[in-house]
């Protein structure tokens, strides 16, 4: 693990749960962040791991996905430069409900839960960003949902690329 370049703090700082927060609160909470280097097809995380730390892609593609129960990979969703995941399953204490895996080379910025956690009884305003971030990937989830049960796999796919 590395400490985070002054280009991987700028990207950190645009994601939603950081959206409005004041420069000295980011960098509060991005305090104790560290960098991971994943390979091609290298696991962040597994699922049913214990969710210790919320992830943002600085460099590259990380996808998550869960194994059904005919061990089939079921791909939830691919994220990319800007992107920030596991968020409120870290704070809730409770399990990663998917596997985090490099789809090319990447590098992600890793921060604590614990910290946060105790950051956010500080300062409540952090509390607010979360909200917004979470009703945000929720938003998402519904239009993933919708395109699921309203488009074929082609359609999906063209709106993919």
């Amino acid at each position: 693990m590395a400490v985070p370049t002054p280009e991987d703090l700028e990207i950190a700082s645009r994601i939603a749960v950081f959206g409005g927060l004041k420069r000295e609160t980011f960098a509060r909470l991005i305090a104790p962040a560290t960098v991971i280097t994943l390979k091609h097809g290298h696991p962040l995380f597994r699922q049913g791991d214990p969710a210790a730390a919320f992830f943002i892609v600085v460099e590259g593609w990380i996808k998550l996905y869960r194994i059904t129960v005919a061990g089939e990979e079921a791909v939830i969703h691919v994220l990319s430069k800007g992107e920030s995941f596991a968020e409120a399953v870290a704070f809730t204490g409770s399990r990663y409900p998917a596997t985090a895996e490099a789809v090319s080379a990447s590098r992600i910025v890793r921060i604590p839960a614990d910290h946060v956690a105790r950051c956010i009884r500080e300062m409540p305003d952090i509390a607010l960003a979360m909200i917004a971030s979470t009703s945000q990937h929720l938003h998402l989830l519904v239009q993933q949902v919708e395109q699921l049960k309203a488009q074929s796999g082609i359609q999906r796919v063209a709106e993919f690329l």
